[in-house]
């Protein structure tokens, strides 16, 4: 090998995004390999943490992305870079680089980044039903070889009193939809069947799909502690022990607010029956305003300040078909007391009917 292949060997040092232990320089936890970023006319965000072994406080970081070079300034050991609105849909391949004070480059890489909508799907169990439950889940995993455009991932249980600046549990990783990936039990189903259907209507769109659910937890879990002051909650009776009010808000979504997304599915209100059901018109109002307030900031306002928000109507528990039973209150809550979606309370809102909906055989 001829001195001058030593040199560039020795100068450019690699090290694997997901190896958190050899590499300092890395992207934050939920940005990797197979993963979706958001499409124009969005610009989307990449951004992790710095190799402290600099000269100074602020090393410049590059980062390189089909033939166009961005560079910054990192800022308190992290960085992040606004990309160009992306038409092509890719694959793409992301380069990021770090001069240290000794002179080497170290240098990082993501693999296979296509560029799409971002779908974040969040609530209680029924969000958090995966697809093998599902009654048709066989031809659901026997058709997902035919979807690779669609990329999931999904976040652990976590909790916090403070607000988490990333992502610490992940249940699973950016994964290309297949009859294995469909199989995982992080996946949810109705977050699966939403990325199908709008994967399809879009053309084979790339769709990416990030679900951060928690079994049986109310709405002032997910919320931001402005929602409960402006609601005038002052307690929370909440199902799972230990967990307290913005917990989940601080731990499950709050990470991702850095990421530039398409829009929010959510699934949500059978446990604030009984609890707080009188005020779930003001908090669901308020979460919506708030987690979208928020993206559009740290996002730097290239997140829609009025993303699309979807929820489901929470169905009726009776099967005889006779009376129209089961969370007729939250419902009506749903609608900001309007009873009909969408309406002019709220913009860019959209509901999945399930009313009419019924489990039993007569249904």
């Amino acid at each position: 090998m001829e001195l001058s292949s030593v040199i560039i060997v020795c100068i450019v040092s690699w090290c694997v995004s997901k190896d958190l232990v050899e590499c300092k320089l890395r992207f934050a936890n939920y940005y990797q390999d197979h993963m979706i970023l958001q499409r124009a006319p969005e610009r989307s965000i990449v951004w992790g943490y710095t190799d402290t072994d600099t000269m100074n406080n602020q090393s410049q970081i590059e980062l390189t992305m089909n033939n166009r070079t961005y560079s910054t300034l990192s800022h308190n050991s992290t960085w992040s870079i606004i990309l160009d609105a992306q038409i092509e849909q890719g694959p793409f391949e992301i380069y990021v680089s770090q001069l240290l004070s000794n002179g080497t480059n170290e240098r990082i890489m993501l693999n296979d980044i296509l560029f799409g909508d971002v779908w974040l799907c969040s609530g209680q169990s029924n969000m958090h039903f995966n697809v093998t439950r599902m009654f048709n889940a066989s031809n659901e995993i026997q058709n997902a070889n035919q979807y690779p455009q669609i990329r999931l991932f999904s976040s652990q249980y976590s909790i916090n009193n403070e607000q988490q600046e990333d992502l610490k549990y992940i249940a699973m990783n950016w994964s290309i939809a297949s009859n294995e990936t469909l199989q995982n039990p992080a996946v949810s189903a109705v977050c699966w069947l939403y990325g199908r259907m709008i994967s399809d209507a879009l053309e084979r769109r790339p769709i990416g799909l990030i679900r951060s659910s928690w079994s049986g937890t109310n709405i002032e879990l997910w919320s931001p502690s402005n929602v409960l002051i402006e609601c005038n909650i002052t307690s929370s009776v909440n199902p799972v022990p230990s967990i307290n009010s913005t917990m989940l808000f601080n731990t499950m979504i709050y990470p991702f607010t850095r990421m530039v997304i398409k829009g929010i599915v959510w699934y949500q209100g059978e446990n604030n029956v009984g609890h707080n059901m009188d005020k779930y018109n003001c908090t669901f109002f308020n979460l919506i305003q708030s987690w979208r307030n928020i993206w559009f900031t740290r996002t730097q306002s290239n997140t829609n300040p009025h993303f699309p928000f979807g929820f489901v109507q929470l169905s009726t528990g009776e099967t005889t078909g006779t009376i129209v039973g089961g969370f007729p209150v939250i419902r009506w809550h749903q609608t900001f007391d309007v009873g009909s979606v969408p309406n002019s309370i709220l913009p860019n809102l959209f509901m999945a009917v399930t009313l009419d909906l019924r489990d039993d055989q007569g249904g």
